[in-house]
């Protein structure tokens, strides 16, 4: 009797630290049984109704598949990764650049903000080949088609950022004689970090698409460049390995996103 009275109130305690442990880890507990759930799913589907590999082969043979050409594939997402990066920074830097002067300048958002926009309503993947015409088919037309799709949405974001500053922090640094620079810097800068990082997460990805894009065009090392070379040898299994090393490059810039997001904020804004 007593042995089971002391034990009653260790269990109760720990209640409350196996519930915490759980929400906490069941931000990416969800998203990697869902995707878990998915290949079993498609592993299961593909076996029972014998669907040919050329058409959708099992999540096994890909992986398979994946191990078997990792060279080559490291090969081409080496390249592909790499012009994704510069075309990231290039992109955030130009975009942080017209999104200060719209902030800056009202005349220059007045002329640039509608130009911007009107812009984005081009089908910019159309535009691809001409990219190729005006740069070649060496690597700065693959890194200017990229930075030309993945800009935008650091421009809206940045712009909004510094736009909704709060004006009592911009008063009282106009009533202590701040200049208009150290009040850009200090205030605007700031508040406009979290929305800048939020087009930067945007920009990740279309980087990728932008550089993927340009590689099916006028390049003959990168994964999109793969992904053509084998889909005409029909070699499907080869397709979706090197989607997913694709996956695995976007996943990694993507987190270097976020990474340096909590460094700068951990510094910046504490």
């Amino acid at each position: 009797m007593s042995v089971a009275a002391s034990e009653g109130p260790a269990r109760v305690s720990l209640r409350p630290a196996l519930v915490k442990g759980w929400k906490r880890n069941l931000p990416w507990m969800l998203p990697v049984g869902t995707a878990l759930a998915t290949l079993l799913l498609w592993e299961i589907v593909v076996r029972v109704f014998s669907v040919p590999q050329v058409i959708l082969p099992p999540p096994s043979a890909i992986g398979a598949e994946f191990v078997r050409i990792m060279p080559l594939l490291l090969q081409h997402a080496s390249q592909t990764g790499m012009e994704s990066l510069v075309a990231l920074l290039l992109a955030a830097t130009l975009g942080a650049v017209i999104a200060g002067v719209m902030a800056s300048i009202p005349l220059a958002r007045d002329v640039l903000q509608p130009n911007l926009v009107a812009l984005q309503l081009i089908p910019k993947i159309a535009l691809a080949p001409m990219f190729i015409i005006w740069l070649g088919i060496d690597s700065s037309s693959r890194l200017a088609f990229a930075v030309f799709l993945s800009f935008f949405p650091i421009v809206i974001a940045a712009s909004a950022g510094l736009a909704q500053a709060d004006e009592t922090a911009i008063r009282l640094c106009r009533s202590l004689t701040a200049s208009p620079l150290q009040t850009f810097f200090r205030v605007r800068v700031p508040f406009a970090l979290p929305h800048f990082f939020n087009g930067l997460r945007i920009a990740s990805t279309m980087a990728v698409i932008g550089v993927i894009v340009a590689e099916f065009i006028s390049s003959r090392v990168g994964l999109g460049h793969y992904i053509l070379y084998a889909s005409s040898r029909m070699e499907t299994t080869g397709i979706f390995a090197a989607l997913l090393m694709l996956c695995i490059v976007g996943l990694g810039l993507f987190g270097g996103v976020v990474l340096i997001e909590r460094l700068v904020r951990d510094r910046y804004l504490r």
